[in-house]
């Protein structure tokens, strides 16, 4: 039995992440969808709240599991018996940062691939801190997202109001 490793802060989880995680799931035996759950200032959802974000984006897929953690990527994935880390790219810039980790990762433990998938050209704008800054300036993420993650994304950005400083509005508002 294969088993992989999809890794990442899913703050939040968006339609390129599912993509990924169910195209992964197609092609091996068990991926685990690891929720970084290391608390952090830049993040927008608590780590129980994205776990439970991506549960439920998961929930109907038999063979994708959902976890949290928190160390090493690498040492994660050999404590669950991944074989294999999987990664998503989008861009090219995505590629550099990637294989920089890869090879990082592989220097710690050579016995854990890293599989990149090109994510589907509809999902290519995609981005956490995409999501999060629309989503903060009011802007419809409906397509973007599940429907209980825009949700979510209203009830966060309501809580915290006109005045938030988690996500820096830097490019869309102009």
């Amino acid at each position: 039995m294969t088993t992989v490793l999809f890794p990442g802060t899913f703050d939040p989880i968006h339609y390129g992440h599912i993509n990924i995680a169910k195209r992964a799931a197609e092609l091996f035996d068990q991926v685990i969808v690891a929720v970084y759950a290391r608390e952090q200032d830049n993040i927008l959802f608590p780590p129980q709240e994205r776990l439970a974000l991506v549960e439920e984006s998961f929930r109907d897929t038999n063979n994708i599991s959902v976890t949290a953690y928190t160390g090493l990527t690498v040492k994660f994935a050999k404590k669950v018996g991944a074989q294999s880390i999987v990664r998503g790219l989008r861009v090219f810039s995505d590629f550099e940062y990637e294989f920089r980790m890869a090879l990082a990762n592989n220097r710690l433990d050579p016995d854990i691939d890293v599989i990149a998938l090109i994510t589907s050209e509809k999902h290519t704008f995609l981005s956490s801190t995409t999501v999060r800054e629309i989503a903060a300036l009011g802007g419809d993420v409906s397509s973007m997202v599940p429907k209980h993650v825009e949700l979510a994304l209203k009830k966060r950005f309501h809580l915290l109001g006109d005045d938030q400083d988690v996500v820096p509005l830097t490019s869309l508002r102009d």
